[in-house]
């Protein structure tokens, strides 16, 4: 089964995901060394499914950085424009919204395009970034008001590991508390 995740670049996605990655549920052998980026406050980890990134976010490719067993994070930016067409390969989908503003400061403190992994180098410059976040955060409110009826609002790791019916990984009883870090996180199924 996968998971799918989409969020704006900044969105704070990448801890939303990296929170529920640690559960005996989740394959985690997409990750290598390479597909890793490690700044303080910031981990990417597991493969992107972007343009510009190894994979493409077409579902042929999803099975390709994967060799074990379990649930698979499929994590996509431009996920957010396709939520329609993904919808209906039955997969549960975690939409992650943070406002623009925040959304770009964050980015821009985590390293911008400076960022290794993944490669924000589709994104150009600043001012496109600045529209692309827009742009992903309006389709993501969009599909979340149209599908209020499948959509359910998290407010934790531990909600949100109900809502796609895995186990709560072994941290310790670290909860991520998603209002105290200003996000919202919805899952769709």
């Amino acid at each position: 089964m996968y998971i799918l995740f989409t969020g704006a670049p900044g969105s704070k996605w990448s801890s939303v995901a990296q929170n529920i990655y640690l559960s005996p549920d989740i394959d985690r052998s997409d990750s290598t060394s390479d597909r890793a980026y490690h700044n303080g406050a910031v981990k990417h980890q597991g493969a992107y499914f972007d343009p510009g990134m190894e994979y493409e976010n077409a579902q042929s490719e999803w099975d390709k950085p994967f060799s074990g067993t379990g649930h698979r994070i499929i994590k996509s930016h431009t996920f957010a424009h396709q939520l329609d067409e993904l919808k209906n390969l039955g997969h549960p989908i975690v939409l992650v919204y943070r406002n623009d503003v925040e959304c770009l400061d964050w980015w821009s403190q985590a390293g911008g395009f400076e960022i290794t992994y993944p490669n924000y180098q589709y994104y150009e410059n600043l001012d496109k970034m600045w529209q692309h976040i827009q742009r992903q955060n309006t389709d993501i409110m969009q599909f979340i008001k149209d599908h209020r009826d499948r959509t359910v609002s998290c407010n934790d790791n531990v909600d949100l590991c109900r809502a796609l019916n895995i186990t709560f990984p072994d941290t310790k009883g670290r909860i991520h508390n998603y209002k105290h870090k200003d996000i919202k996180v919805y899952v769709y199924k």
